[in-house]
This record gives C-alpha cells, structure tokens and sequence, in this order.
C-alpha cells in the first residue's frame, strides 16, 4: 500500500497475479481495474457531468497540454482548479502533454530543457519544461499528475528509444524535484500524486533497465509510455510484462492510451489497474459502438429497420430508451443526440467491462471468465458495411 499525502492504493485481491484494488484521491474512491474516460479539453466530448456522474464514472482524464492552450493554467486556478471549472467533484487525471510532443513532432523541437513546440491553434510558441509542466499541472489541480515525458515513436533504432529513455529519466528527476518544490499540492489545497512513466519501446533491455531505474525514484504511481505506438502486439505485451514485473507491487500501474476492450482484458491479465482511450467516445461519435457482440456501425443500411436497442443485454440509457432505427436516423441528419445517445452506451459497455473483470477477480475466477468473454466478443466482430 503506497501513500502520498492523502492518495492512497491498495490491493485488495489477487487472482493468480491478476488484481483488483482501489485508488483513495481527495476527490473520492476509485476502484480498480478502471476505465478513464478521455475530457482532453475540460470535456467528455458531447456529455455533460451529469450524464458522467449517471454512468457512475469515478475519474476522467485532462490534457495539460490543452488546457494550457485554452482556456489556460492561470485561468482554470482563478476558478478554484478544473474540479470547480468544469463542476466534477470526482477525481481528475492529467496527462502532461508528452504524448502531444509525439504526435504533433512537426510543430514541436525537443531538446535537453524540454520542448519548444508551435501552437496547433495559432502558431504561437511555446517552451515546456518538466518545471513548467510541472507548474501548469499543479494550478490545473487534478488528483494524479503525469511527469513529463518524451513518448518513444515506433519504428524506432535501439539508439534513438535509448536516447530517448534517457532523457525521460532525467525529466523524472526535473519533475520530482518541481513536485517537491511545490509541495506536492495542488494551487486549490488539495493532494496530487505524480506518476512515473517508463519509455524503452520493444527494447526489452531497455524496458528493464528505465523501469528499475523509475521504480528506483519512488514515485506514487507509474505507467507504461510509448506502447499502442504502431508496434505489433507481441511487442506490446512483452514490453508491459516487462516492466510491470520491475515495478512496485503496492503502487499503481496505467498503461496509457489503450483502447480495445480485448487489450483492456488482457492488460489487466498483465498487472495494470488503470487505462484510458478516446476510442469508445471517438468511435461513437462515428456511430460505432462497442457490444458484447463486437463492434456495430448504426450506420449501416441493416439497421434502418431494427426497432430493438442497440443490446439487448444492456441496462444504460440509451439501449433502455432507444432503438437502434432512430440512433441510425439521428446520425444519417446529423443530430447531436445521436452523438450522445451512441457515446453513453460505448462508456456504459466499458465501464461494465471493468465492472465484471473486478467482480471476476474478487471471485477468484478472471481467467474463465476472461476466456467466456474474448471467446464471444472476437467471434462476434461485426462486419462493416459501406451501404447506407
């Protein structure tokens, strides 16, 4: 069990290796293995609080980044911190905007300091630093906090994914001594716990050496950078045993970005209690949407008739009120309602997803049900139509 200055984790069963726990925030519980809806901007895009507190959300997850872009640090701080601007009393996680030195690398120059980086929204520029992220995170005010780091591109030589892990160590280290300077709070009062991540790519030696050197560092908490890059997923499996097997027991661990329900099983199957994606909101908002059945395009012509929900298994709002006839018709004229009718059930199926594999776990039987689970959803895949 690992505490920071009122965060706190732990584990409270095991299921061969497999484990379920919770997540103490100033801002509430949250129980583990959890899904983290992505509000980049302050937002879950074309949801309100309300429907997010409806579908029992516990944390969402803040790009400081963004939110320093607009509305700003300063401005969100004036407000109380992004809990009081954005009126969630539920926890927050921010990103630190290393992901966007990824994938924005043609506005962005990094050096030893940080990153110098052109805004997407105007051209300005803008140096960030571990010590300015650092600052930007604390006067956001979310309840974990990510150090700042360089995400590792895949393909990537041996030499570059060492560079690269390198100079992430020594930003940890930046960030540390920030988190410390600051101490360790939030602008608004409240405790933050800081994060780790650990770079290497499929290098396994790689992997090895940055996690037992993050591990070293003490961190609250730690995460697996620069997987769901492009790499095959042996690669991405290897590289998440790797280094979950060198990093504290008693501590967190969130693999970034991952977003299919398959690798959300089986990233907990590897150790990892925390996981976020835009897929399932982005995906919905396409009018795709995630079933027990696979993946189901409400667009498609086969649906212009079907007046059953989208699953008839499910309990949340829109399959309870909804048929899929209408979503289909809201997209084909370009309603809102549609956009938000298919983005509550998508996070709805995740969040039960999470749901049963910690009700799996607590009953001692994850594997079994892991096997009836992927069984049914990979053989069930639904065929995408270009019919309208």
């Amino acid at each position: 069990m690992i505490s920071e200055n009122g965060f706190r984790f732990e584990v409270v069963a095991t299921d061969l290796g497999v484990r379920a726990g919770v997540l103490h925030t100033p801002h509430g519980a949250v129980e583990t293995p959890v899904f983290m809806p992505v509000g980049t901007q302050g937002t879950v895009k074309t949801l309100g609080q309300q429907d997010l507190r409806d579908l029992d959300a516990r944390i969402i997850l803040g790009n400081a980044y963004h939110l320093y872009l607009r509305p700003g640090a300063d401005l969100i701080a004036e407000a109380g911190g992004l809990h009081r601007f954005m009126n969630w009393e539920r926890a927050i996680l921010t990103d630190s905007g290393g992901f966007q030195v990824h994938s924005l690398a043609a506005l962005n120059r990094v050096t030893e300091e940080g990153v110098m980086f052109q805004s997407h929204i105007d051209g300005s520029r803008h140096l960030f630093t571990p010590e300015v992220v650092i600052r930007v995170e604390q006067a956001i005010g979310a309840d974990i906090v990510m150090a700042f780091d360089e995400c590792t591109a895949y393909p990537s030589t041996r030499t570059h994914a060492q560079e690269v892990g390198e100079r992430t160590l020594r930003w940890l280290t930046r960030c540390l001594e920030a988190y410390d300077a600051l101490g360790r709070k939030s602008l608004s009062g409240h405790a933050q716990a800081l994060f780790g991540i650990v770079q290497g790519s499929t290098y396994r030696d790689l992997r090895v050496r940055f996690a037992e050197e993050t591990a070293a560092m003490g961190f609250p908490g730690y995460a697996v950078g620069g997987t769901g890059v492009g790499e095959p997923r042996e690669a991405m499996w290897e590289a998440v045993e790797t280094v979950v097997e060198r990093l504290p027991a008693d501590a967190p661990h969130y693999l970034m970005g991952c977003g299919p329900p398959e690798d959300l099983v089986d990233g907990v199957m590897y150790g990892m209690d925390m996981f976020d994606c835009v897929m399932p909101t982005r995906n919905a908002r396409n009018g795709t949407v995630f079933t027990r059945q696979g993946k189901m395009n409400l667009r498609n012509a086969q649906y212009a008739r079907d007046f059953s929900p989208i699953d008839l298994s499910c309990v949340c709002h829109t399959c309870q009120n909804y048929t899929r006839a209408y979503i289909r018709h809201l997209f084909h004229v370009n309603e809102i309602l549609g956009l938000r009718l298919a983005t509550i059930h998508s996070l709805h199926f995740y969040f039960q997803l999470m749901r049963e594999m910690r009700e799996a776990i607590l009953a001692g039987k994850f594997l079994a049900w892991r096997t009836g689970f992927l069984e049914n959803y990979l053989r069930t895949q639904d065929v995408k139509k270009n019919s309208f």
